[in-house]
């Protein structure tokens, strides 16, 4: 499968909005693949942008807070995305038979959310079911051959009450075929309604790639280096995974050494991939599942962000059963080989190499010489010392600016900070050649000193496009509760707030002017 290459390698000056699918509006308790997204698209095509940048889409779980970068899958999308609206078009749903909900317009609730998506699944599954469509879900299957065992997987999950794969029965736990091919049979039912969910959601997904693309908007995903130690892809792939082959757990984690933010470090908990392995068949596998990856994830969206890419040169190693990331080590990832390789068999990749946090000149080296685009952000700019590598002065073209990320604060939510100083505050509006102390309008500030720096692509989150305070804050790093959570009431997308952002794109050089992109097929081969 070969892929456009970016008009991101970026030739071209562009803008996007960094807004996640669940962050959208519509009267369903969440944002979804329907007639929102669709209309968002046709914002970005008013507002000539050329890029929708969106968090990962996997399935997520209140274990881990709903953050969609701890997902139970690598592979699968997340089903309280499916549109009831697009299930009604489909014949799959009647108005009637949505339950009665009174979600809010601001915030996600996941624990009545999902109960509420859960009841019309199962109605459309019986639709479905009724309507003989069986032949569409054999076709998907040979498709996306991963489907079956994340089914299973989901069906083992209900049928263990939840427990981690690592705690199920010992025969299971290690994939013996025999009881595999038992589970299999006993639980057909759970499995073909996991499968048919993932029909949906692939399929709406479809309708909204192309809908993008007949607008000239190209969508840019989002890919976690690291999976979840209780996921399907753990489970099913446990050799090219750094566990004890006795217990299935960990021996050793994910995360980041000590610095200026914490004292211990962060402790993730994903288990390492073994990189490092002298077994020619190991390293076979973790290559041919990281091109399973990436081929899915660019039938999907057109441009990807790497979080964490400095791990593909080294990652920090921690002992799981440390309680901290203090007494870790680093070790070789697998470096440019690795891209190399995937470009052999895949085609050029059109990559965003997340590079914030501890990197070093081996880091910046491995993105420079794959040619991909970095990352700057505007609010990590303002310490006063004026060779600071976020300063619009100091980046250079190939990169991608952002005011911030969906891990930082807003930007008026930072400029109102009693903790940010008054120097940094007067040294941000000074870059844009203010000189006043107005909050209100810092947003726009931010916004003029991205779309007129040299960074071929400027990149704004949707809070800070409307100027939103720390209340419409994504996520809070090292914290669990409260994240994930903001929407954004559709009232607020507005012609007026696309034809305005129109104008101070086309200002700095950064209209799309692009042709309708050519319909994707989806090949898994």
């Amino acid at each position: 499968m070969q892929h456009k290459t970016l008009k991101t390698d970026l030739q071209q000056r562009a803008g996007g909005i960094l807004f996640a699918i669940s962050s959208l509006s519509g009267p369903y308790g969440i944002g979804d693949l329907g007639p929102v997204a669709f209309r968002f698209i046709d914002f970005l095509a008013r507002a000539g942008q050329k890029y929708w940048q969106i968090l990962p889409v996997g399935p997520t779980s209140p274990i881990f807070g709903n953050s969609p970068y701890m997902s139970f899958s690598a592979f699968g999308g997340n089903p309280l995305f499916i549109s009831p609206e697009l299930l009604i078009g489909q014949n799959l749903l009647r108005q009637s038979d949505l339950p009665p909900s009174d979600f809010s317009e601001y915030t996600v609730d996941y624990e009545s959310l999902t109960v509420w998506k859960r009841r019309i699944l199962d109605l459309a599954w019986q639709h479905f079911q009724a309507n003989g469509y069986r032949k569409a879900l054999d076709t998907f299957c040979k498709q996306h051959p991963w489907v079956n065992e994340h089914a299973l997987f989901l069906a083992l999950k209900d049928y263990y009450k939840d427990k981690p794969w690592y705690q199920w029965p010992k025969e299971i736990r290690f994939r013996q075929q025999s009881a595999l091919q038992q589970a299999t049979d006993a639980l057909s039912r759970k499995i073909d309604q996991a499968v048919f969910e993932q029909y949906l959601f692939f399929r709406q997904w479809e309708q909204l790639h192309s809908y993008a693309h007949k607008k000239n908007i190209q969508l840019i995903g989002d890919l976690p280096i690291y999976v979840g130690l209780d996921s399907v892809d753990v489970w099913t792939n446990q050799e090219i995974f750094d566990l004890n082959p006795k217990s299935g757990r960990p021996k050793t984690i994910a995360g980041v050494p000590p610095d200026y933010f914490s004292a211990t470090g962060q402790r993730w908990g994903n288990p390492l991939y073994r990189w490092n392995s002298r077994s020619q068949t190991i390293k076979k596998r973790l290559y041919d599942w990281w091109e399973q990856r990436l081929r899915l994830i660019f039938n999907q969206v057109d441009v990807i962000r790497i979080d964490h890419f400095r791990g593909f040169e080294s990652f920090w190693s921690i002992p799981a059963q440390e309680q901290t990331a203090v007494n870790g080590t680093w070790k070789k990832g697998p470096g440019k080989p690795f891209f190399l390789e995937m470009e052999r068999r895949l085609g050029r990749l059109p990559i965003i190499a997340e590079d914030l946090g501890i990197i070093t000149p081996a880091v910046e080296k491995l993105r420079d010489d794959l040619e991909y685009p970095g990352m700057k952000i505007l609010l990590f700019a303002f310490d006063g010392k004026p060779d600071n590598s976020y300063l619009p002065q100091n980046i250079d073209r190939n990169c991608v600016i952002y005011t911030g990320t969906h891990d930082n604060d807003t930007v008026v939510g930072w400029y109102l900070n009693p903790e940010i100083t008054q120097e940094s505050r007067r040294q941000a509006k000074r870059q844009a050649n203010k000189f006043d102390d107005e909050a209100s309008s810092f947003h726009h500030d931010m916004i003029y000193l991205a779309h007129s720096s040299t960074a071929a692509l400027s990149i704004i989150p949707m809070q800070d496009l409307l100027g939103f305070g720390n209340d419409c804050r994504m996520n809070i790093p090292g914290t669990t509760e409260g994240n994930w959570s903001w929407r954004c009431a559709e009232r607020f997308i507005s012609n007026e707030l696309a034809d305005w952002l129109k104008e101070t794109t086309e200002f700095f050089g950064r209209l799309n002017h692009s042709a309708p992109l050519p319909p994707k097929k989806i090949t898994q081969d």
